[in-house]
């Protein structure tokens, strides 16, 4: 019964981001999930959290502000710190008979306060009690759901398909940070618009992701609605270092509709909405190296 029900938690989880987006309140995540007929509590106070009734964990947390150092090192695996330093303690016991027992878990990264993302189905597959951490690697829904308790498929195909998806989920979490923290910093709004709604606004990087220093720190980025954020990434206009905006001549030169006018060709010379805290203004090197790129595709 309790593998089953963890899959339907998974399925739940699921079908909760589809309806919510990828990041989750911990409020709504507090109120945990009815499947089959029960209602289970999904996380604690502590970071490894075992429900009433099971006899394994269900989840293991990240907090953004908590005391442990928990991150990934390298593509394709999760540290997982132990809970306190006594490799005996009930908590870390759970986590190693998962690795033996082959138990999916779910894995809630915090992300800032009261907001997390949750990936599931995630699996412990390695300990280090001298360093006081598990190795975790997140794997594919479908791939729990078709297969019984306890086994596992051809260990050459498990083992690439979960560097494959922990690697994606890195890739995501790093994503989905950057664009929470940007678009807090800037008060959920369009940095040029002032749209609110937060559907419609994104994270822009001002020296691209791709690029060495494209760190995700909030001052290599703005807050963007989609237009404005399509229009920066294709250079129609630029910020500059003094935080004004410089539309493309040629854009400002084209005849065309009112979105045109208002979307672009008016934000001409406005100087762009800034985050309250003074250290994620936009880094005033990274717009001169961004504006001397516009020069040159203008």
């Amino acid at each position: 019964m309790e593998w089953k029900l963890r899959v339907a938690i998974f399925e739940w989880l699921a079908e909760l981001r589809d309806r919510e987006g990828e990041v989750l309140s911990w409020t709504m995540l507090k109120q945990g999930a009815n499947v089959l007929g029960r209602h289970v509590h999904l996380l604690g106070p502590q970071g490894i959290f075992k429900p009433a009734g099971f006899e394994r964990p269900l989840s293991i947390t990240t907090s953004p502000k908590g005391p442990y150092q928990d991150r990934f090192e390298s593509e394709s695996i999760l540290r997982y710190a132990y809970r306190g330093t006594d490799p005996a303690h009930p908590d870390n016991v759970g986590l190693r008979r998962a690795i033996t027992e082959r138990v999916p878990l779910i894995y809630f990264h915090g992300l800032e306060p009261g907001a997390y993302m949750a990936v599931a189905p995630v699996y412990v597959v390695g300990d280090d009690p001298a360093a006081l951490f598990f190795r975790v690697q997140a794997d594919d829904l479908s791939a729990v759901a078709r297969r019984e308790p306890g086994t596992v498929g051809a260990a050459e195909d498990t083992e690439a398909r979960r560097a494959y998806v922990t690697a994606t989920v890195q890739r995501r979490l790093h994503q989905v940070a950057f664009r929470e923290r940007v678009v807090r910093a800037y008060h959920e709004r369009c940095a040029l618009c002032r749209l609110a709604h937060r559907q419609l606004l994104d994270a822009a990087h001002i020296t691209p992701d791709s690029e060495p220093e494209g760190e995700p720190v909030v001052s290599n980025g703005l807050a963007l609605c989609k237009l404005h954020h399509a229009a920066f990434d294709s250079f129609f206009f630029a910020v500059r270092p003094d935080y004004r905006v410089e539309v493309r001549p040629a854009i400002l030169a084209e005849r065309d509709g009112p979105m045109l006018i208002v979307g672009l060709q008016q934000i001409h010379g406005r100087r762009i909405e800034l985050p309250s805290r003074v250290a994620q203004h936009p880094d005033p090197l990274r717009l001169a190296r961004r504006y001397e790129a516009f020069e040159q595709a203008s």
